[in-house]
């Protein structure tokens, strides 16, 4: 994982360096320093790598919780 991934992944999030490492164990400064020296620790990875998986489950949440709402309301329009 390269910094630049990082970059792009907060800015998809709309994630600011401070809350990405309140989320990951880190405090700002650190992130700061290893973007900027492109030195990304295996820990640093992995802790991100288990964040785009958290964000990409609850988009399924989301989307899965919808679906119910539409099985629900499809159901009681049959009744």
């Amino acid at each position: 994982m390269t910094a630049q991934e990082i970059k792009e992944f907060c800015k998809e999030q709309g994630l600011t360096y401070k809350q990405l490492g309140e989320l990951i164990g880190m405090t700002e400064p650190s992130v700061k320093t290893a973007l900027s020296v492109d030195k990304i620790s295996n820990q640093i990875e992995a802790s991100i790598n288990l964040l785009k998986k958290i964000k990409e489950q609850e988009q399924e949440l989301k989307e899965f919780r919808a679906l119910k709402e539409i099985l629900i309301n499809l159901t009681k329009s049959d009744k």
